[in-house]
């Protein structure tokens, strides 16, 4: 049997569409949501990541991107009716096959997230600048490597529960936010052989996907989705540096 590569291949999916009708957005990501994202996972170590859109043939997922893809990350908002369904079949069969998948804020709402989960997965919202403390709530899971018990978004939109998920596997992060309300905001399921994470923070009017902790989060998560053999990758400073105290060595 031939040896599986190291290197974690990553599709980065968007819808692409605020990017090109609304200026302050295209002035903040003027390579797209997708474009951010995909620059910093090439950028580490044993990651290589390419971009796919909903305006491109079969939105960027041929049969020969989803056959080389390990990882997807998804992020949608105002079209997420016109993804096709055909599309949204095969991404679940490849999760289930396992590919890992890794929704990014509204795409609570994809077609792929709802089916995955059954359930129709609303929550509460408020289109407000407040800020957002994510707490950790399960340190030492290999989604947080690098992260302190928590991190802050100075300025983002709220989202609140109920939040209409099946119960997770794993919850990695919740938030609180000024209004009060708190998220559900880092959950882990398996379906199949493929392994979910969704992460609320993404709003596009912000530049969330510069922050160093949001990027360290989808890094690691992206490390962590991967089919098993590619798990045995190191998590930490070589590969996305540490941000707070460094875990010391254990003594042999």
């Amino acid at each position: 049997m031939a040896k599986a590569s190291s290197t974690i291949r990553v599709t980065v999916w968007n819808e692409g569409r605020h990017e090109k009708t609304n200026k302050q957005i295209a002035k903040i990501y003027p390579a797209g949501i997708h474009g951010a994202i995909a620059k910093h996972l090439s950028a580490q170590r044993g990651i290589r990541a390419r971009t796919a859109t909903l305006d491109q043939p079969e939105h960027g997922l041929t049969d020969h991107v989803l056959t080389n893809t390990d990882v997807m990350t998804w992020w949608g908002h105002m079209a997420h009716h016109e993804v096709r369904d055909d599309i949204v079949e095969k991404v679940r069969q490849r999760v289930y096959e396992g590919m890992g998948l890794i929704c990014l804020h509204s795409a609570h709402m994809s077609k792929i997230f709802t089916r995955l989960m059954g359930t129709i997965c609303m929550l509460k919202w408020r289109e407000a600048a407040e800020r957002e403390i994510l707490w950790v709530t399960k340190p030492g899971h290999p989604i947080v490597a690098g992260i302190d018990d928590h991190f802050i978004l100075p300025k983002t939109e709220m989202y609140g529960e109920h939040f209409d998920i099946p119960e997770p596997d794993e919850q990695i992060f919740i938030s609180s936010f000024d209004g009060g309300e708190v998220f559900r905001s880092g959950c882990t399921w398996q379906r199949g052989s493929g392994r979910i994470f969704y992460f609320r923070p993404g709003h596009e009017t912000y530049p969330i996907y510069y922050d160093p902790n949001v990027l360290r989060v989808i890094t690691n998560a992206v490390r962590w989705a991967a089919p098993r053999p590619m798990a045995k990758q190191t998590y930490g400073h070589r590969d996305v540096g540490w941000i707070g105290k460094r875990p010391r060595k254990s003594k042999k």
